[in-house]
């Protein structure tokens, strides 16, 4: 099961770049295959691109010399046509950055993202590249989080002198609180990662999120663990986040300290399978649903658990 899921995460189609690292697998070897016909044995011609090479070219010398001209005559012109597209992205990710600055007051819309581009002097009309509006906003922000949370282990996040159960607590929270100035608006971002066209980007970005943690705390798991521990590590992130909405504690205390107690639960290895079936039965309850539809059913695995012996 989970390696099924795995091999979904890694689908094409995907707007993130990142990639999980998987367990390295065994190597393959592939041999060609010999054709023969009645006219004697030949192999397959090689291709490069969507081009043949045929081996009965009566010059081959002279073909080469003039592909080389003409790639060297194409390069400049390949490069002038990516040009505009380059700046035009650089331009759409200035203005979902700004749109950012809009989201508290306007909530994750195209209203926010029409002020962004106002912010930006671009033209509000940008916002109609975007084919899926407001989940590009949603997802680009969970990019960026992401990646501050890459940068602030590389600027020297003292992590040393933690357990490796204190290190995934740590990490987790750093990451939650770059949802606190969007804490009112959040359910509305979590009910657009719900929908069923933006779910394999969300649940991917989530991944990479789960990976990017335990690969700085130092897991070194391999084959079934390396699932287990992603998809449990999934489940203690997404049931916090769940809480946190709830939470009118000082400070978000009460976050914190069911965020311990969870990743607690997580590092008992007794657990960890049951742990990963109530996470499957989180996601379940939540997949194409409204953000109450998700939040009813987070809650509702977590009263059958009963109490704080699991997240």
């Amino acid at each position: 099961m989970y390696r099924t899921a795995a091999k979904r995460l890694l689908g094409v189609g995907f707007t993130t770049s990142r990639l999980l690292r998987l367990p390295k697998p065994r190597p393959t070897i592939i041999t060609s295959a010999l054709c023969t016909s009645s006219m004697g044995r030949h192999t397959e011609s090689p291709t490069i691109g969507n081009q043949s090479v045929n081996p009965n070219q009566s010059d081959p010398t002279a073909a080469s010399s003039s592909s080389s001209y003409t790639a060297r005559e194409e390069g400049p012109r390949r490069d002038e046509s990516r040009k505009p597209r380059a700046e035009f992205e650089e331009e759409q990710a200035r203005v979902l950055a700004a749109s950012l600055r809009h989201v508290p007051r306007l909530g994750w819309t195209e209203e926010a993202m029409i002020a962004g581009s106002r912010e930006v002097g671009v033209s509000p009309s940008i916002v109609g590249s975007f084919s899926r509006k407001e989940a590009a906003l949603v997802e680009y922000f969970m990019d960026e989080c992401l990646q501050l949370l890459i940068d602030r282990v590389d600027s020297g996040l003292d992590l040393q002198n933690l357990i490796p159960s204190e290190r995934v607590s740590k990490l987790v929270r750093i990451r939650l609180e770059m949802q606190i100035p969007y804490m009112s608006k959040w359910p509305q971002a979590l009910s657009i990662q719900a929908h069923p066209v933006n779910v394999p980007t969300s649940f991917k970005q989530r991944a990479m999120l789960v990976d990017e943690i335990w690969h700085t705390v130092g897991d070194g798991a391999s084959d079934l663990d390396w699932y287990v521990k992603r998809t449990v590590l999934g489940g203690v992130y997404s049931t916090t986040e769940i809480y946190m909405l709830t939470d009118d504690s000082p400070e978000y205390r009460d976050t914190w300290a069911f965020l311990d107690d969870r990743v607690k639960d997580a590092f008992d290895l007794k657990k960890s399978i049951q742990e990963a079936k109530y996470f499957a039965e989180d996601i379940g309850a939540g997949v194409g649903k409204s953000f109450q539809g998700l939040m009813n059913g987070v809650m509702q695995t977590m009263s059958r658990r009963g109490g704080s012996s699991a997240f």
